[in-house]
């Protein structure tokens, strides 16, 4: 499976995207005014972005696969006497977190999946997110040069998962910022505001 070794880039502290800081596109949606309370950040890594949103008064979740990215969520949430909650988890089964949410982020966690795990995501995101949530969704674009690093999207590959049950508000470029240090230039994204259109059912869908 894709998230199987997701600990290491932690580990190793070579994960490009681990910046110290949240990344500059939810800064600015949070100054706009787009990202609603309860949030849930899918693959927050060791969570600047959800500690900014947690400092803003926002009830935050954040959900990683990597144990370590986690840890470290966790210590800088203590060190900086701020409150968010943070579960060691697997983004295609959002289900099993028993509450739904009013926003969902994904910062560049989309770009890392396959086809079929594009699919499984989407159904697990409607699992979580209320009638008329909204999932914003960083992603790296095809005017990315080169083939190193993740897979790129297309605007119509975003407009294909999401086309049932889903609204697609907008789709605009963007920026991904990473460490001074990476070799390339920043990778050229997409950034889409994705709105569920479809109530969740079943059990996990109840808020807390």
């Amino acid at each position: 499976m894709i998230f199987d070794d997701w600990d290491s880039p932690y580990l190793t502290d070579t994960a490009p995207w681990d910046i110290g800081r949240p990344q500059a596109v939810w800064v600015r949606l949070a100054d706009d005014g787009e990202i609603t309370s309860p949030v849930l950040d899918c693959g927050c890594g060791t969570g600047e972005n959800a500690l900014m949103l947690a400092d803003r008064g926002m009830d935050v979740l954040g959900i990683d696969v990597a144990p370590t990215a986690i840890g470290r969520a966790r210590d800088k949430a203590v060190e900086r006497e701020q409150h968010a909650e943070w579960v060691v988890g697997d983004v295609l089964a959002l289900d099993q977190l028993g509450r739904t949410f009013a926003t969902v982020i994904d910062s560049c966690l989309f770009h890392v999946l396959d086809d079929e795990e594009r699919s499984r995501y989407a159904a697990s995101l409607a699992s979580v997110l209320e009638l008329n949530g909204v999932l914003h969704l960083l992603c790296m674009s095809e005017h990315t040069p080169g083939d190193e690093g993740p897979r790129r999207v297309t605007q119509d590959e975003i407009r294909a998962i999401f086309a049932d049950g889903w609204e697609i508000d907008r789709i605009e470029p963007a920026r991904i910022d990473v460490k001074p240090d990476f070799p390339f230039e920043p990778p050229h994204a997409w950034l889409a505001r994705i709105v569920h259109k479809v109530r969740p059912r079943g059990p996990g869908t109840s808020r807390r």
